[in-house]
């Protein structure tokens, strides 16, 4: 599998320039640490936020150390999180909405720090985007926000396979970004001569059920937004995509590294290591709360031409034209 990279689409923030020397004087006086929780799987996410810190003078073992906890399930993750807070490091990094949740419940005061987090004013974890006003802040993945967002998938699903007749919406149940995609699609998909029907779940269960009765339908498609219950089941959805037939878009591009047919996102590995930025102003001493939470201005669209040859689509030379990378 090789990747050809057309344009790099990078989402904005940084942190103040200072030269690597003076930050390393700074810091020889201890060892900081930083708390981190997410998913076990996510090896090259936290490879690139790890990255980021190395390249802003963070040197694991000489003037950082890391904790990290590991969990998908709910209740794994409160424990997690309260193991954390009793740890009582500098910082901590999270990703995904149960995660941020626990920790927000563990600790009013530790400065937490999230990547890839869609629509956290609706989440109730920051009062706003410019003045988050609590110990919460980070790199936002977009959402109810970027209006057109949802409908620009639907948009190149439609061109990927001209013949659709009908697509299934996965929506996770309590995430309200994909309820804001809904509202999105639904009255967009019949001006793309589409059926659009919003299928909730709440599990891989669910997730396999939704997939194995839409691919009984003929000339049927699937969207898959960002949540993070997608984005941990996400090689088991696009092996039953692939397996059906189905033309599906995804939400970020590991999808598609993952077997999925294409993507329209931001670039989450570029999130993670932004995200660094963040944590390493806070070891400065800024505060979270005067950190503005940041979102994307560039969105990518990846393809993976293996996946689209395999299910017998023909990429119209215009469609692939419009990828941003492609996977073949």
């Amino acid at each position: 599998m090789s990747t050809i990279r057309r344009r790099d689409f990078i989402a904005g923030a940084a942190g103040a320039a200072w030269p690597l020397a003076a930050r390393a004087q700074q810091r020889a006086d201890r060892v900081r640490r930083v708390g981190i929780l997410m998913p076990a799987h996510v090896g090259a996410l936290l490879n690139a936020f790890k990255r980021g810190l190395a390249g802003l003078g963070w040197v694991e073992d000489r003037n950082i150390r890391f904790d990290e906890r590991n969990g998908t399930d709910s209740n794994q993750i409160a424990v997690h999180a309260a193991e954390l807070a009793r740890l009582a490091p500098d910082a901590i990094f999270v990703v995904t909405p149960i995660a941020v949740r626990a920790m927000q419940r563990a600790s009013a005061d530790i400065p937490i720090v999230f990547a890839g987090l869609a629509d956290p004013v609706a989440l109730g974890f920051v009062s706003s985007l410019a003045h988050p006003g609590g110990n919460i802040t980070g790199f936002g993945a977009g959402g109810s926000n970027e209006s057109g967002f949802a409908t620009k998938r639907l948009d190149l699903l439609k061109k990927l396979a001209p013949n659709l007749q009908q697509v299934a919406v996965l929506y996770a149940l309590d995430d309200p970004p994909s309820a804001a995609a809904w509202a999105e699609i639904e009255p967009a998909a019949p001006s793309l001569a589409l059926r659009a029907s919003k299928v909730p779940v709440r599990n891989a269960e669910e997730i396999e059920r939704a997939i194995v009765a839409l691919a009984r339908e003929p000339d049927s498609g699937l969207c898959v937004g960002a949540p993070s219950v997608f984005v941990l089941n996400r090689e088991t959805i696009a092996m039953l995509a692939l397996r059906h037939r189905l033309p599906a878009i995804y939400g970020f591009r590991n999808f598609v590294e993952s077997g999925g047919l294409a993507s329209y996102g931001t670039d989450i590995i570029d999130h993670y290591r932004h995200a660094a930025s963040y944590v390493d102003r806070i070891l400065r001493g800024e505060k979270p709360r005067d950190l503005p939470v940041q979102l994307p201005t560039k969105f990518e669209f990846v393809l993976n031409l293996k996946t689209a040859k395999a299910m017998g689509l023909d990429i119209p030379p215009q469609v692939l034209a419009l990828a941003d990378d492609v996977i073949e």
